[in-house]
């Protein structure tokens, strides 16, 4: 059954950039976009599993601080060599001031 994980507070997540989730053994990447929405993806890059926290946020893609692959944290599509796996993505909403994950 899913259930809403508090991630971090809102003002935690500069706007377009990327913090680290870490929760039950698992690792999220939280982001916040120019437009002032916030997004949850898998914290670990599909091709070598190093984290994205890590990387370069621009717009709507993260890249990866080992090799530069990049996906759009959107929709976990994967931009750009030489990651071919897209990243799962996850429900986020914002409830007072705190930025919420669903995870299943």
């Amino acid at each position: 059954m899913a259930e809403w994980i508090e991630a971090c507070a809102a003002g935690d997540v500069d706007e377009e950039d990327v913090i680290r989730f870490d929760h039950a053994g698992r690792t999220f990447a939280v982001y916040h976009s120019p437009d002032d929405e916030y997004f949850a993806t898998d914290g670990l890059c599909t091709h070598e599993h190093v984290h994205l926290a890590d990387g370069l946020v621009m717009d709507d893609i993260i890249e990866c601080p080992k090799h530069n692959g990049r996906f759009n944290y959107k929709t976990g599509a994967a931009r750009g060599a030489p990651v071919c796996v897209n990243l799962k993505t996850y429900p986020v909403k914002v409830e007072a001031g705190k930025v919420m994950i669903q995870l299943d």
